[in-house]
């Protein structure tokens, strides 16, 4: 860069030219050209991530409000409307105060599995029951399957010691 005299005898930098300034657009643009797709993919990922955290949250808040309230409390799961939630087994007279409601994200599909067993339901819908002792109903889903718009899946599964669930790529 070349240094011009000013006015008044100081000199001044010369400022960029329009061709440079294209070139450093042109570059920006073609890096992000060639980042994004990566980056999408990861965010993907991070929301299916993300929602499995949420429901294990979900599962912890059903056992704590079971041990703390000493009533068994439900986890329900609804794969139609792609939400789940935790109401009380035997709500009292207008309906449980507590009650909570989770909208899984956009491109997010959940499913109870292993419904061998004679499942424990609310309504129609499958759910989770946590005692009042803090452990899970031997007649819950062993594991809650989480699968996102590109088919990539996470499961939910139950603790060997019934005390919980803890999330796994594979259902084993």
């Amino acid at each position: 860069m070349r240094i011009k005299p000013a006015i008044g005898g100081k000199p001044c930098p010369r400022a960029f030219t329009l061709i440079e300034l294209i070139l450093v657009m042109t570059l920006l643009v073609i890096t992000t050209a060639l980042v994004a797709p990566g980056l999408a993919g990861f965010f993907r990922g991070r929301t299916l991530d993300s929602g499995a955290e949420e429901l294990l949250a979900l599962t912890h808040a059903g056992q704590s409000r079971a041990v703390s309230q000493g009533e068994p409390i439900l986890l329900w799961v609804d794969s139609g409307r792609n939400a789940c939630g935790l109401v009380e087994e035997t709500p009292p007279q207008g309906g449980d105060p507590k009650a909570v409601t989770l909208d899984l994200e956009d491109g997010l599909q959940i499913q109870a599995a292993d419904l061998s067993r004679t499942p424990v339901t609310l309504g129609n819908l499958p759910a989770i029951r946590f005692s009042p002792g803090g452990t899970i109903d031997e007649n819950s889903p062993q594991s809650l399957r989480l699968t996102d718009a590109t088919g990539s899946t996470l499961w939910l599964v139950e603790s060997a010691n019934h005390m919980g669930y803890e999330i796994r790529v594979a259902n084993q």
